[in-house]
């Protein structure tokens, strides 16, 4: 008896390979049954032994389910970084190795803090001689398997942004987490608004892809993001694609401070207008919930300034429609 084996993702199948799925190898073909086992497989969407005898029969073993993650909430881990992936002028998609057959297993939704990797020949400190750290949220999914992807944005003061958009293939970065945010529970509201500027896109986005890949979804998403530039918009692509496969469920509406000559969405900051528009209203009371996520300035302008880690006390514009403290959450 020989075998081959095959792995395969169900959320790959049934949601849609991602942007980024080109980088992994195809699987090398072993026999002329090869494609027709492939193909049903693929539609059980479970990572298998298959084996097969003379006459042609197969027997299907489900493989073992991972258990772990490889990430470490309580310590760093050095990563290789495996590819970039430009994405626009100052940003591009970084990904990291994860061991063969295994996926972040990220908790939605979570983030990531990163720092220098432990062997840097420069570790990346600050003025006080301890370690750069910064928190990320990754774009890829939980359960996306070998891999974990990073949209960075440079910028110009920001020396993490600079270390790691200074990293070739082959480098490494320390990385610890999950850090959970705030737990996700399906259909616990009738309505989510999200508000978010520039790179505080990608807690949205994490969100999104998680629940509006479950067929029971029932949760009206829409989100209101903000950019300098069209230019600068971030996963514009996936967005309108999220908003064509789930029109009843998504909304997405694009603002920018400079548009170009192309440009027909909305101009200029989110004001109150525009909330009160787009964004499900306070007087849903425990129905709705408000997620934000952006630069510190747009975050206390919105909804008030955060407090370190904690949520601080909310203030802004969503204080002023009548929102509370309890429907507000800022990443």
């Amino acid at each position: 008896m020989s075998f081959v084996r095959a792995s395969f993702r169900a959320r790959n199948v049934f949601a849609g390979a991602r942007r980024y799925n080109s980088t992994t190898p195809p699987a090398p073909q072993k026999s002329s049954n090869w494609p027709l086992l492939l193909a049903g497989a693929g539609v059980a969407g479970l990572g298998a032994y298959v084996y097969l005898d003379r006459s042609g029969k197969a027997e299907v073993k489900a493989k073992k389910q991972q258990e772990k993650s490889p990430l470490d909430p309580n310590n760093f881990v050095d990563f290789k970084l495996k590819k970039v992936v430009p994405y626009n002028h100052n940003t591009a998609t970084y990904i990291f190795e994860l061991p063969e057959g295994e996926a972040s297993l990220l908790p939605i939704a979570s983030c990531v803090v990163v720092k220098s990797a432990s062997d840097s020949p420069a570790p990346l400190v600050g003025k006080n001689e301890k370690p750069i750290i910064r928190p990320y949220t990754p774009t890829s999914s939980s359960d996306f398997e070998g891999e974990l992807h990073l949209i960075i944005k440079r910028y110009e003061e920001g020396k993490m942004s600079q270390h790691i958009h200074g990293l070739k293939p082959g480098d490494k970065l320390s990385i610890k987490g999950p850090i959970v945010k705030t737990p996700y529970k399906a259909n616990e509201f009738e309505e989510i608004g999200m508000i978010a500027g520039g790179s505080g896109i990608t807690p949205m986005y994490q969100v999104l892809q998680h629940a509006l890949a479950d067929p029971s979804n029932k949760t009206k998403f829409t989100l209101l993001f903000a950019n300098v530039t069209p230019k600068d918009i971030l996963l514009k692509e996936e967005f309108d694609s999220l908003k064509a496969k789930h029109p009843d469920t998504f909304n997405v509406i694009y603002t920018v401070d400079k548009p170009d000559e192309g440009w027909k969405g909305t101009v200029g900051y989110i004001n109150k207008a525009l909330v009160q528009q787009h964004i499900p209203p306070a007087s849903l009371a425990e129905k709705v919930k408000i997620y934000i996520c952006g630069p510190p300035g747009q975050v206390s302008a919105l909804a008030g300034k955060k407090d370190g880690m904690k949520q601080g006390a909310l203030d802004g514009l969503l204080k002023e429609l009548g929102y509370t403290e309890e429907q507000v959450f800022k990443f």
